[in-house]
């Protein structure tokens, strides 16, 4: 019994792949929609999907399948136009009968008639009876994807197939079609077939898609929130900041006072780390000049301070402080800090690198800063041998926090705390000012804070 249904399904993968083809050919789409024996095509019609229905019904496992594809290869032959199941259908058979057999030659005679279904549904079907839109992008779609799933190495037949899918489709393009259309192109280029500008191109069209329907596709919102990471996973071994300066110099240059295209150009540099470039600078610039708000003068006052422009950085930072987003907001504060650190207003700084902390309770970094500030005043805030060494003890005091908060940062606070330690007062020092190891101790000057004595070792 196998054998013959085995003989039965090569016969009936054969018997489509060769006569159908010239009959999609031949057939005009205009044609009667029941073809030209018009009440066999019905009775076939009704006969096939009964089967189906069976076969279906018993959990893919009734033998109606032969009954099913007898009949439904009559009706895809001799009246492609009489229902549009019988490519709906026809992709579940033979996806079934794909995944199911074992002998390659029949597996790929199973994989053409599939492909065979997608056009043939394309020629006489390519508007969809609901939406009376063009279904032709959905259904290249949905070939490309099984193409890549069951035959993955003509890569560039189904790169072809996707892109045009997703050209037609737009925002409307299903998150699987993606995810396999970017698969394609980062294999190819692999490959060398395309330059990596094209995986730099086709990842900001595909990302334009995604960012759409995550906002406004509530449904299917998870789906393309899960293509996003996977496709920023694939995207990430590709397009080097010279890749990304090259494209992009060329949109600004051409649409430099169009704000989407700036905020598109910022968020591809910051997210590959090339902000150093002065293509990051000048877009980032521009667009605050057209849309400015918070986030945009927060870039450019990081910008600044990099560039050791600190009055200028200071500007920009201090409108950056109203981003609604907390960590972001907590960033700049910081940054704040560190802009009027190296303007030498150091309780400004340290106003500030507070701020930070209390927004961000587990960062270290803000107490590291407030430490190094107050052993940089050391030798400023004492007048004798004692005084300008006590700073130390509470710049130690502030990395002891750093790293009691964050681990992440004790190496950094270690060095500086052995370093420190050495600069404290001798024993000697102590004891001639009338003091011992342990005692209380407040350190005067801007820092005024309370600390307890020690020695240097």
């Amino acid at each position: 019994m196998k054998k013959t249904l085995v003989l039965f399904l090569t016969v009936l993968a054969i018997g489509f792949f060769y006569p159908v083809k010239v009959a999609a050919q031949d057939a005009q789409a205009k044609g009667p929609k029941y073809g030209q024996d018009s009440a066999t095509c019905v009775m076939e019609i009704s006969l096939y999907r009964e089967f189906y229905k069976q076969w279906k019904g018993s959990g893919y496992k009734s033998p109606a399948l032969l009954d099913a594809l007898a009949h439904w290869r009559w009706v895809f032959n001799n009246c492609p136009l009489g229902t549009q199941n019988t490519y709906v259908d026809g992709v579940k058979v033979f996806n079934y009968l794909i995944k199911k057999e074992k002998n390659d030659e029949i597996k790929e005679k199973y994989i053409d008639t599939l492909m065979m279904i997608y056009d043939q549904r394309i020629e006489y079907f390519p508007i969809h009876y609901k939406t009376k839109k063009s279904q032709v992008g959905n259904i290249l779609g949905r070939k490309g994807v099984d193409l890549y799933q069951y035959r993955p190495n003509d890569t560039e037949e189904i790169y072809d197939i996707l892109k045009q899918s997703v050209e037609l489709q737009g925002n409307t393009s299903q998150s699987a079609i993606l995810v396999y259309y970017f698969r394609a192109t980062t294999k190819l280029a692999k490959e060398e077939k395309l330059p990596n500008s094209v995986v730099v191109e086709t990842y900001d069209v595909i990302m334009d898609i995604i960012d759409y329907n995550i906002k406004n596709n509530v449904k299917k919102k998870s789906d393309y929130e899960n293509a996003q990471g996977n496709i920023e996973l694939t995207f990430e071994p590709f397009a080097s900041c010279d890749d990304l300066i090259g494209i992009y110099t060329n949109k600004f240059n051409e649409q430099g006072d169009d704000v989407d295209v700036l905020k598109k150009i910022i968020k591809m540099l910051d997210k590959k780390e090339c902000t150093d470039y002065q293509l990051f600078f000048d877009a980032t610039v521009r667009l605050f000049d057209l849309d400015p708000d918070a986030e945009s003068a927060y870039l450019i006052g990081k910008m600044y301070l990099k560039k050791e422009n600190y009055n200028t950085a200071l500007d920009y930072l201090l409108e950056g402080v109203m981003m609604e987003d907390i960590d972001d907001r907590a960033n700049c504060y910081l940054l704040l800090a560190d802009t009027y650190r190296n303007l030498n207003n150091f309780p400004k700084a340290r106003s500030y690198a507070y701020q930070t902390a209390e927004l961000r309770p587990d960062d270290g970094n803000p107490y590291l800063l407030i430490g190094d500030m107050y052993a940089a005043s050391a030798k400023e805030c004492g007048d004798n041998d004692l005084t300008k060494k006590v700073a130390y003890w509470a710049a130690v005091d502030k990395y002891k926090k750093a790293k009691e908060i964050d681990p992440s940062i004790a190496e950094a606070a270690n060095g500086r705390i052995s370093n420190c330690s050495k600069a404290f007062p001798t024993t000697q020092t102590i004891f001639f000012h009338d003091l011992n190891e342990g005692d209380s101790y407040k350190v005067e000057c801007w820092i005024n804070e309370t600390t307890t004595v020690r020695a240097a070792k």
